[in-house]
């Protein structure tokens, strides 16, 4: 019997490297095209022929995916998928996949790096050394950590882990979380407007989609009443950035510290370019070299698993078992 061949295609990727998804195709015989796909049209061209398609940050819409009659499955690089019509991929019977615990301690990691270093002012007073100013009470005032209150947007693997480390510090966690249905061992769990209510520090960790989309807004940064401070290492248009401008502007909060923006990179007019509140990291908070590599294999593996007749680790379309293209056996 004739070895079956399949194209898998790469419709965007800056990691530099492929060699991992190279070697994942190889191993199943598929062949493997890499493009660099940042319109529609680009990304029909590319993938209408595909069986499998790994994709990054390209817009993966109802309209391309209606174009590609052999796609059986579109693996993201990453957690959240916001880049994919998952509405129209189930109704077209296409698996979308992704890797959701692959940067879990990284990202957990960087939240709590960036409200250390907020609450402790360390980037301030390295800044004030390095311009020959040794003078601690310049930071004043800096509060003690442990008794305060975190509040988590979002309790899923990394908001949980980011409570765990957090909690090592004697602080308080308090989550808003509607979707989580098991408890979190050391976390309260609560209303959106009690968290706003009661947290010194609040960080987001939920994923973004149309319900979140902007939830927090001018109305949610006027019930801040502790000013607290804002961490961000999940996606920038969960916080409408005008508003938090203006809030942090007026002193509803009293500081920020985001990985992520609505806009990335930002435009160099962006004001929080210049704000001494605000700390900012390229959307980083999901790299280390060992998730790196991990991200790719595991992608790599998700279309080649469906290619081959399996189930991926993580379908994010659950709605699409029983209608996929692919010849699902296991």
């Amino acid at each position: 019997m004739e070895q079956q061949t399949w194209k898998v295609v790469i419709s965007d990727c800056d990691h530099g490297s492929i060699d991992e998804e190279r070697e994942e195709f190889a191993r199943i015989g598929a062949e493997l095209v890499f493009v660099q796909a940042k319109t529609e049209e680009a990304l029909i061209e590319a993938c209408k022929d595909a069986d499998g398609v790994l994709n990054q940050y390209s817009l993966m819409t109802r309209r391309v995916l209606e174009k590609l009659p052999r796609c059986k499955v579109i693996a993201r690089y990453g957690i959240g998928v916001d880049s994919i019509d998952l509405k129209a991929a189930t109704d077209l019977g296409i698996i979308v996949a992704n890797v959701p615990d692959y940067c879990v301690s990284e990202v957990a990691d960087q939240a709590i790096a960036l409200l250390l270093t907020l609450v402790r002012k360390t980037a301030f007073f390295d800044q004030q050394v390095k311009g020959g100013r040794w003078e601690f009470r310049q930071g004043a005032p800096i509060h003690r950590l442990e008794g305060r209150t975190m509040g988590l947007v979002g309790c899923g693997k990394i908001g949980f882990a980011a409570a765990k480390r957090i909690s090592s510090f004697g602080v308080r966690v308090i989550a808003y979380d509607p979707y989580l249905q098991e408890p979190r061992e050391g976390v309260l769990f609560t209303d959106l407007d009690t968290l706003l209510r009661e947290s010194d520090f609040i960080s987001i960790h939920c994923p973004l989609n149309e319900s979140t989309r902007h939830l927090l807004s001018e109305k949610e940064f006027r019930k801040m009443e502790k000013r607290p401070l804002l961490i961000n290492t999940s996606r920038g248009p969960i916080v409408d950035e005008k508003a938090l401008i203006e809030a942090l502007e007026k002193g509803l909060l009293s500081g920020a510290g985001l990985d992520v923006l609505e806009q990335e990179p930002p435009d160099p007019a962006n004001p929080l370019l210049r704000m001494g509140n605000v700390i900012l990291s390229p959307h980083a908070s999901f790299y280390s070299e060992e998730s790196f590599h991990e991200l790719k294999r595991r992608t790599a593996r998700a279309v080649s698993n469906v290619l081959l007749g399996q189930w991926p680790e993580s379908v994010v379309n659950r709605d699409v078992i029983g209608k996929t293209r692919a010849s699902i056996t296991k």
